[in-house]
């Protein structure tokens, strides 16, 4: 996504937000954006989500979601929202333009990996024996869901329309799942945290397909803020109310429905593998 885009993204999305033109303002309350790396929609989770911010923060909270990657960034980088959960691939793209909150930590660590996924009885032992397929992709903004197979396939001189017969995006990793669960692709990407959690939770459905790829460990999606709104008290207090998380009755209400140990005070080195994964794929072109 470019900045141009960015730009003209969020003009659009702040006309059907009705805010204010310019960035979000106090008056406005504090938001907080969501997007599809958001494990669920569950309404428990996100009434126990907003509960915990609206008290850590002290203001009411309203949490933003949209359909696309890309909506959710164009407003955080228009500083139209205060703060969101997004992916490290747009984090890295318009690192310029945003600061880090806080990152998951998921199994001790703020790492995740990005799965390549096929049909439960497919007997694939490697990614190269995915050409042809008709392939699934989350979102073209997503790292797990798009980015390291588009950067796995130009370090090996390949492009996803040569490699697979056709792909299109869920713009979901939930929906990944299901394309390749019922036979909509032979293959996905996805977000393998999203995988196994919901292994736990649908084990009917996820285990309709098998893992052929893992790749490397790579920073966890993080939360984000504006760099224009960087002297908003609110940012501090939404910055210790994550990374407390797990000391809070509440919070650890929110962790357990995400099955998330908690939340870290991270470094942007932490997403130097993703950058270099996108400057990978420019270079191939």
């Amino acid at each position: 996504m470019t900045r141009r885009t960015a730009i003209a993204l969020a003009g659009s999305a702040v006309a059907s937000l009705a805010l204010a033109p310019d960035q979000a303002s106090a008056q406005d309350g504090f938001k907080f954006g969501l997007t599809p790396v958001f494990l669920s929609n569950d309404l428990e989770l996100l009434a126990v989500l907003r509960a915990y911010l609206t008290e850590a923060i002290g203001e009411p909270v309203e949490l933003v979601s949209r359909r696309t990657y890309q909506e959710i960034t164009a407003l955080l980088v228009a500083g139209q929202l205060h703060a969101a959960w997004i992916c490290g691939y747009p984090y890295v793209q318009f690192r310029s333009d945003l600061d880090l909150v806080a990152t998951p930590s998921w199994h001790g660590k703020p790492l995740y990996q990005s799965y390549l996924i096929a049909a439960a009885d497919r007997p694939a032992a490697q990614w190269e024996e995915l050409k042809g397929d008709i392939h699934a992709f989350s979102d073209p903004d997503s790292n797990s869901g798009f980015l390291v197979t588009r950067a796995l396939l130009a370090e090996n001189g390949l492009k996803p329309e040569g490699f697979f017969a056709r792909s299109f995006y869920t713009y979901g990793h939930r929906n990944v799942i299901r394309a390749v669960a019922a036979g909509l692709a032979q293959s996905g990407s996805v977000d393998g945290y999203v995988w196994d959690v919901m292994r736990e939770m649908e084990p009917d459905l996820v285990n309709q397909t098998r893992i052929v790829r893992r790749s490397e460990w790579l920073g966890f999606p993080p939360v984000a803020s504006s760099k224009a709104l960087a002297g908003d008290p609110r940012l501090a207090r939404l910055k210790d109310a994550l990374t407390a998380m797990d000391r809070h009755e509440q919070g650890r209400k929110v962790l357990a429905l995400l099955r998330l140990d908690g939340f870290l005070a991270t470094e942007p080195g932490l997403f130097d593998a993703i950058a270099a994964k996108v400057d990978a794929v420019r270079r191939f072109g």
